[in-house]
């Protein structure tokens, strides 16, 4: 099978990411990538300011920018790393115009007719598509991937449902590629912790609930859980550790707990599935971002310090690869799911 994809944004740090993820897939083929008026026409290996490698990968360098406009691009599914105000503006635009969107920006993920998906926890949300493109009277629709630390949590929250969870807290240090090239100014960041990241704790509280609601009738029914979520932007490059405080409805064994995250599966025979959705540390003092955050080529999460904090509540620590898992790998995967749901 072969798909031709473009990528919206192609210049900024999760466009970069999307190309560097996107050489040699079996079964995705990059034709166009489109970018800000003021870049079109000029071949993409001299305009990006290259970061995520060592060098501009050498299928893109000489491919011409196009506008945001599905007019220029040749594509059956585009990948949008676009900012949420120019998202929320151009999307729809190739939506409608036939073009399957799978989107990393904000703009459209609590849309009720919009599908905010992982593929290991509520593949099943896919059943939206046909609401969706009926409502709006699209030929193509939209599908959205999580902020990457509701991702990062919600994939460890998933296997935990079973124990019937009532509250969670979760307190994170956050990468700052996760803020994009502009994001944090350097010396602001240096020998520093930011308490403050606008919107995240707001998205982490909103889209975990509804990822992990159930549709039924067309609608999705969302979880009856409390988030509460604190976040900080600290010194690391990639990588967002998540330390997690989860209530049960009753009591819990840390061994049961264990067994548990080792059990969620991985959706087989896609090319960007991890073997192992979450890996368990034993180590004391592990995940670390350093260490810890390609594992699975930046797919896989990585959960320890798993302990009891009262009968019926554990705490740990979580770590996930928040340009890969959270961000452009996390488009991909959902771009794969549904060529395998027959949804392209």
């Amino acid at each position: 099978m072969h798909y031709d994809v473009a990528v919206l944004g192609a210049t900024g740090m999760v466009g970069q990411k999307f190309i560097q993820l996107l050489e040699g897939h079996p079964w995705f083929k990059v034709k166009s990538l489109a970018a800000s008026e003021r870049r079109v026409g000029k071949k993409y290996g001299e305009e990006v300011i290259w970061l995520v490698s060592e060098e501009v990968p050498k299928y893109v360098r000489d491919i011409e920018m196009v506008q945001l406009n599905p007019k220029y691009v040749d594509a059956d599914i585009v990948f949008s790393a676009l900012p949420s105000n120019i998202a929320r503006e151009v999307e729809p635009k190739f939506a409608s115009e036939g073009f399957v969107v799978a989107s990393n920006a904000s703009a459209f993920r609590m849309e009720k007719d919009v599908p905010l998906v992982i593929p290991e926890v509520n593949s099943d949300h896919l059943g939206l598509i046909s609401i969706q493109k009926k409502n709006r009277g699209w030929e193509g629709y939209i599908i959205t991937n999580p902020n990457c630390t509701t991702i990062i949590l919600t994939l460890s929250l998933k296997p935990l449902m079973e124990f019937g969870i009532n509250s969670v807290k979760v307190a994170t240090m956050q990468a700052i590629s996760g803020a994009g090239f502009l994001g944090v100014p350097s010396f602001a960041i240096e020998d520093n912790v930011i308490p403050f990241i606008k919107g995240e704790e707001e998205k982490v509280e909103s889209e975990t609930l509804k990822i992990l609601g159930k549709l039924k009738n067309g609608e999705i029914s969302y979880a009856n859980i409390s988030i509460s979520a604190s976040c900080h932007r600290v010194p690391v490059t990639d990588g967002h550790l998540e330390s997690v405080w989860v209530e049960f409805t009753r009591k819990v064994d840390v061994e049961e707990i264990k067994s548990s995250f080792e059990k969620l599966a991985s959706i087989k025979n896609l090319p960007t599935s991890p073997d192992k959705v979450i890996i368990v540390r034993s180590e004391f003092d592990r995940p670390q971002p350093r260490l810890d955050r390609n594992s699975g080529n930046g797919m896989s999460i990585v959960v320890g310090r798993i302990r009891k904090d009262a009968e019926n509540s554990v705490k740990y620590v979580v770590l996930g690869h928040n340009t890969v898992r959270g961000a452009a790998g996390a488009s991909i995967l959902n771009a794969e799911l549904l060529v395998a749901k027959k949804y392209v």
